[in-house]
This record gives C-alpha cells, structure tokens and sequence, in this order.
C-alpha cells in the first residue's frame, strides 16, 4: 500500500468563512481540538517540518481553517477552542467554522481529536467527541504533551480518559510532538483511512 509522502507537504490556504471552503476533491483528514493543546506542533511533527503550521505562543491563534496538501491528501487545521481571552463574537465565529465545515458535504476520512492527556475531561472535550459521535464520523483521539507524563502515568490517563468519555481505548493514541511518540501509529491510521 502506498504511503503518503510528508515531504511534499505544502500550506494551500487559510479560510475565514465557511462560504469561502473550496469543493472537496481529495480525501480529507481535519485536526480539532482546544486551543492549547499543541495543535501546530502536532501537525509539524506529523508532516515533519518544523513550521509548516505557525506555532505560536499564543494560544488560539489559528483562527482560521488552514488547508495543507500532503501528498493528495488535505490535512484541514479547525480553529482551537475554548481560549478565553478571545471576544464572544470571535469564539461564536470560531464555533460556526468548526461545525459550518462539518455541516458540508465533505470527505471526511478521519478526524483527529486533540486532547491534553495531562488533564481530567474537559466539557468542550466532551462536546466535541458527542459531536463526532452523533455525526457518525470516524475519528481518533491523539492525547497530546505525553511526554510531560512517565510511561505508566500515560497508560493510567489513557485509560481515565477513555472512561471519562466513554470511549474504547483503542480509539485512544498517546503523542507527543516532542518526542514524536505515537506519529508513526497516527500516520499510519491516517493512511488507512485514506488510501
């Protein structure tokens, strides 16, 4: 089976409306996550360019939907939520884009749900994954910042979480962007769903 070569990866465009989403053509994979859970270090690491997606110190900088080409595949970058230090307009705006883009008619091959694994389940964790549940879209939960967390501490939060939410977990991958623990298995879900 074919592999999807990261190194081709290239930034395409960055959305601020849903109106302005260009028609789906290729398989797509979407990130979706809080605002400080290491979303564009993740997705650098996975692509393996260290600033392809801007990270910033900022939380909640992405804004946007950013569209990258890998390869024929698009990894779409959602807006982080739940920052606080943004406007109620601009979270509600925020809020429209992520659910306006799962509203469309889209390929959504796999969404990938970041969660911190240092942290109790969050409530807009918790909406998210209902959300995906409801919708019947296929998606896996990448725990991200493992590498704050000793082995057995990972495996314990795992399992925590996937009870807390009232997943599998399976369905459950321990990553860091550090360490570039669990990218191989993430790229290798990632293929699956879309090759």
């Amino acid at each position: 089976m074919g592999r999807l070569k990261y190194e081709t990866a290239r930034f395409e465009a960055s959305y601020g409306t849903i109106a302005q989403l260009p028609e789906p053509t290729t398989p797509e994979v979407s990130f979706v996550g809080r605002s400080n859970v290491g979303k564009s270090s993740l997705l650098n690491k996975l692509i393996g360019r260290k600033s392809l997606a801007k990270v910033s110190s900022q939380p909640g900088k992405t804004a946007n939907v950013n569209f990258f080409d890998v390869d024929g595949v698009r990894f779409v970058d959602l807006p982080g939520y739940g920052f606080a230090k943004v406007s109620q307009a601009e979270k509600q705006r925020w809020a429209n884009l992520i659910s306006g883009y799962f509203e469309q008619e889209r390929s959504f091959n796999l969404v990938v749900s970041l969660v911190d694994i240092r942290h109790d389940a969050q409530q807009l964790d918790r909406d998210m994954l209902g959300y995906l549940e409801q919708e019947g879209l296929p998606f896996v939960v990448a725990l991200t910042k493992a590498d704050k967390l000793s082995r057995s501490k990972q495996a314990q939060q795992r399992q925590a979480l996937a009870r807390q939410f009232g997943l599998d977990a399976s369905r459950m991958l321990v990553t860091s962007s550090q360490t570039g623990q669990g990218i191989q298995e993430l790229r290798t879900m990632i293929e699956d769903a879309c090759l």
